[in-house]
């Protein structure tokens, strides 16, 4: 040990509270049940997040005035933030990893490997290295290729909540329950971490540079967005598998056959869907009711797009919609939740959200209509075709 002497400041136990707080949580959702896969990705995005702060709660501690030696320790990898985040929302997505994640992996196992090499020179080589060619010439490389990494993760990620989006709508009628919020609070966390990084590069490279300590406000930012993504995916450690990879195909039909008149079809399956009052069940899904109508959920999507003009959740949410508004009639002061639940909604925004599609207004403001004589509604028509941009 060196003359440098140790000591434990106040930025050495923010950082180090937190990389606690991130190692226990990637342990619980490494062994969490869900999707288990993400949860594991999850957890070596926290682990990864813990790395990158380690320097530096040694660092404020005076660990490398007393040890040089520690210099370069492979802690720090920072190219696996944005592949493990956009490797845990796909994978929530479809419940299992990406195909080609290893190749998404090799630039932070690159980095890692440089860091490893660079831990097992000789001391003075080392410390040679670190304070000319490192410091010159790779660590803006680092800094540059970090940055772009999370900038095209963050799109990635936003690819996928679209895709995911899409699929919910066109296959479930309870959407909320898949966390569609949580996915999009993932990719905002990405977002707020490159927007962190940006600022502090910028200020170093306007400003000539910034020293170790200039930095805190950066690990501890990034600290804390680790500790959010933990803490919310262990919240939503547990969500269902949403969907099958595709729809099913239909059935190959000869050549010959003329198209089928979606419209007409379309109105038999909203007939039979009204009369059975599949509606009230809030778990429906596309493969429920294609297997109820005896057939595949390939022509049933089709059908509802074509025929009727809007995706499954619109559909049948529109479907619970009405039910609501009937039921307001005759109950008028009834609790509009309550009701909601009963008509098969999961939820009080997924509630709102399809009342107004549905009628072109709140359900309260419905509500007032049918209770007071003398209100009229501004817009007293259904309205059908809510659903036909969201179709696709």
């Amino acid at each position: 040990m060196g003359e440098a002497e140790l000591y434990l400041g106040w930025r050495t136990a923010l950082l180090g509270a937190n990389i606690l707080q991130l190692l226990a949580l990637a342990v619980a959702l490494a062994f969490s049940d869900g999707v288990r896969a993400a949860n594991r990705l999850l957890a070596a995005l926290l682990i990864v997040v813990a790395g990158l702060l380690i320097p530096y709660a040694i660092g404020f501690a005076g660990f490398y005035d007393a040890w040089r030696g520690l210099t370069f320790m492979p802690v720090t990898v920072s190219l696996a933030i944005g592949p493990l985040l956009w490797a845990y929302a796909s994978t929530l997505d479809d419940g299992r990893p990406p195909r080609r994640l290893r190749l998404h992996l090799i630039p932070p196992a690159l980095q890692f490997a440089y860091f490893s090499l660079c831990f097992l020179l000789p001391l003075d080589a080392k410390w040679g290295w670190y304070t000319g060619g490192h410091r010159d010439w790779v660590d803006p490389v680092l800094e540059v290729a970090t940055l772009t990494s999370l900038a095209a993760y963050a799109w990635a990620v936003g690819g996928v909540l679209k895709r995911r989006g899409a699929r919910l709508a066109q296959a479930r009628s309870d959407d909320d329950r898949f966390a569609a919020g949580w996915l999009k609070a993932v990719w905002a966390a990405l977002v707020l971490g490159l927007i962190l990084n940006l600022g502090f590069s910028a200020w170093s490279w306007l400003s000539g540079g910034i020293d170790f300590f200039q930095q805190t406000g950066l690990y501890l930012g990034l600290g804390l967005l680790g500790l959010w993504l933990g803490v919310g995916g262990w919240r939503h450690a547990a969500l269902p598998q949403a969907l099958p990879p595709d729809l099913e195909p239909e059935e190959p039909k000869p050549l010959e056959r003329a198209a089928p008149d979606w419209a007409a079809v379309g109105a038999e399956v909203e007939r039979r869907v009204r009369e059975a009052e599949w509606w009230r069940e809030p778990d429906l899904s596309l493969a429920d009711l294609a297997r109820r109508l005896g057939t595949n959920t390939g022509r049933l999507s089709r059908t509802i797009n074509l025929g009727l003009g809007m995706n499954f959740s619109v559909f049948v949410n529109g479907l619970r919609a009405e039910a609501v508004a009937e039921a307001l009639k005759d109950r008028p002061h009834a609790d509009l939740l309550n009701l909601a639940l009963e008509m098969g909604f999961a939820s009080k925004a997924s509630f709102n959200r399809a009342f107004r599609a549905r009628f072109g207004m709140p359900p309260s403001e419905w509500r007032r209509g049918v209770s007071d004589s003398d209100y009229s509604h501004a817009q007293p028509d259904l309205r059908r075709d809510a659903g036909a941009e969201a179709t696709g």
